[in-house]
C-alpha cells in the first residue's frame, strides 16, 4: 500500500506537483508580508492625514492601478511569460514599501503616489498569480489548492499582526512600523527568489481581450461570473479598509488592532481548512448562500454603537463566513473558464476580464464612501452605506446559482461530454 503524504493525509488524494507548492509557497510569503504590514498601512495614514477621505482617496488609487494594470499585464503574460509578470508585481509591492519607509512622517501627502505603486503592484502580481493557478491546478485539487491557500493566508493573518502590534507599541514615534515595513520588504524579496525556482511558461498568441468581453453575450455562466465579481467587489472595496481602523478608533491602540485580527485569522485558519477538505463540488452553492446569509447577519454587530467586544464577534463570524463564498466561488470561477470557448488560448484573457469587474466592483464602492462622507455627515451615513455594500455577498449566490455545474461526474459533466460526442459524429461541412 502507497504511504499517503502529509498532505494526503489531511486533505485527502490530491496531487501535488512541484510548480503547485511553489506557487503555494510564493502565496504564503506574500499572506505573510500583507497581513504584517497592510493591516497598519492604512493605519499609518490615516494618523498622519485624520481625515478619511483621504484614506479613501489611497484606497480608490490602488483599485484604478490596478484595474489598468491587469490589463498591461494581460498583454505582457501573453506575449511574454506568466512568471515574470509575478516577478515584476512583486518588484512593485517592493517598491511600495521602500517609498513607504523613504517618505516616513511624510507619507499622507504622498497618498496618490503610493496607491498608485501598490495597485501596480497587485495588478501585475494577481494576474500572473491567478493564470498560474488556472494552469497548475485542476478541477479535482482546485478546491483544495484555494483551501490550503486560505490556511497560509490565515496562519499569516495570526503571526503578522500580533509581531506588528506588538513591534508598533514597543517603539515610540515611528521606528515600529518602519521595522514592519522592512520585514515586509524582505520577504517580498524571497518571494522573487522563489520564483526562479518554478519553471518558466512562455506564451505566445493574439491578445483577445475584446473577444472575451463580447464572450459575456454568448456565454451565460461567464456572464453570471463576471456579475458575481463585481458584487464581491463592492463589499470589498470599502470593507477592506474601514474595519481596520474601526478597532483602531475604538481602542487606540494597535496592540488591539493586532489582537482583532489574529482572531479573525486563526478562525480562518480553522474555517479554511474545514472548506477545503469538506466542501464538495456538488455542495459549493449551498456554501455560498449559507456564507453570504452569515456575512450579511454580521453586520447587525457593527453598523451602530461599536464596541471593541462587538467587533471581536464580527471577526469570528466574518472568518467563518468568508471562506464558506470564496472556497466554492472561486473554484466555480475557473471551472467555467475552463470551459468556456477558446479557454486554453484565451485563458489569461478570461482572467483579466474576471479582474476588471471585480476591481470595477471595488472601485465602484470605495466611490460611494468619498461622495456619501462629502455630503453627509460621516457618522449619520455610514451605517447606511456598510449594510448596502454588506449585503453584496448575497447577490454572488444569485448570479451563481443556476450556472450549470461541470465539476468531474456531474450531471452538467456528463452532459457536456454526450454534446461534444454527438459533434464529432456529426458530419463536418466543407467551404
Amino acid at each position: 500500500m502507497k504511504k499517503q503524504t502529509f498532505i494526503q493525509k489531511w486533505f485527502g488524494e490530491v496531487e501535488v506537483t512541484k510548480d503547485l507548492f511553489l506557487l503555494l509557497f510564493i502565496g504564503g510569503l506574500y499572506s505573510l508580508s500583507v497581513a504584517l504590514s497592510n493591516t497598519f498601512v492604512n493605519i499609518f495614514l490615516w494618523r498622519q492625514s485624520g481625515e478619511f477621505y483621504k484614506i479613501g482617496l489611497y484606497n480608490l488609487a490602488i483599485v484604478i492601478f490596478q484595474l489598468i494594470t491587469f490589463i498591461i499585464a494581460g498583454r505582457i503574460a501573453k506575449k511574454v511569460d506568466r512568471i515574470i509578470v509575478l516577478r515584476l508585481g512583486v518588484c512593485f509591492l517592493a517598491i511600495f514599501y521602500i517609498a513607504v519607509l523613504i517618505s516616513s512622517s511624510k507619507a499622507s501627502s504622498l497618498l496618490l503616489l503610493l496607491g498608485s505603486l501598490l495597485g501596480v503592484g497587485y495588478g501585475f502580481y494577481w494576474l500572473s498569480y491567478n493564470v498560474l493557478t488556472f494552469e497548475i491546478t485542476e478541477p479535482e485539487n482546485r478546491d483544495f489548492f484555494n483551501g490550503f491557500l486560505g490556511i497560509l493566508s490565515s496562519a499569516g493573518g495570526m503571526i503578522g499582526p500580533m509581531a506588528a502590534g506588538y513591534i508598533i507599541s514597543r517603539f515610540t514615534s515611528w521606528t515600529g512600523y518602519t521595522i514592519i515595513f522592512t520585514i515586509s520588504l524582505l520577504l517580498f524579496t524571497c518571494a522573487t527568489v522563489l520564483s526562479f525556482s518554478m519553471k518558466r511558461r512562455p506564451s505566445k498568441g493574439v491578445y483577445l481581450f475584446r473577444e472575451v468581453m463580447k464572450e459575456r453575450k454568448r456565454n451565460r455562466d461567464w456572464f453570471m461570473i463576471t456579475n458575481a465579481n463585481i458584487f464581491q467587489g463592492l463589499r470589498e472595496g470599502v470593507f477592506s479598509f474601514i474595519i481596520n481602523i474601526y478597532v483602531f478608533i475604538a481602542t487606540g491602540s494597535e496592540m488591539a488592532l493586532g489582537t482583532f485580527a489574529f482572531l479573525n485569522s486563526f478562525v480562518s485558519f480553522i474555517s479554511y481548512y474545514v472548506a477545503g477538505r469538506y466542501i464538495k463540488p456538488k455542495h459549493r452553492k449551498k456554501s455560498i448562500l449559507l456564507g453570504g446569509a452569515l456575512l450579511f447577519l454580521s453586520l447587525s454587530l457593527i453598523i451602530f454603537q461599536i464596541t471593541y467586544t462587538k467587533l471581536l464577534i464580527y471577526a469570528v463570524l466574518i472568518a467563518i463566513s468568508y471562506p464558506l463564498v470564496l472556497v466554492p466561488f472561486s473554484s466555480t470561477s475557473y471551472d467555467v473558464i475552463g470551459k468556456a470557448r477558446n479557454a486554453a488560448e484565451m485563458r489569461i484573457e478570461y482572467i483579466v476580464v474576471r479582474e476588471l469587474f471585480l476591481n470595477f466592483g471595488r472601485a465602484v464602492s470605495i466611490l460611494l464612501f468619498i461622495i456619501s462622507i462629502t455630503f453627509f455627515q460621516m457618522e449619520f451615513i455610514l451605517p447606511y452605506l456598510l449594510f448596502i455594500l454588506g449585503s453584496s455577498y448575497l447577490f454572488i449566490y444569485y448570479c451563481i446559482r443556476k450556472i450549470s455545474d461541470i465539476y468531474p461526474g456531474s450531471a452538467g459533466e456528463k452532459k457536456q461530454q454526450l454534446l461534444s460526442t454527438k459533434a464529432k459524429m456529426r458530419p463536418q461541412k466543407t467551404y
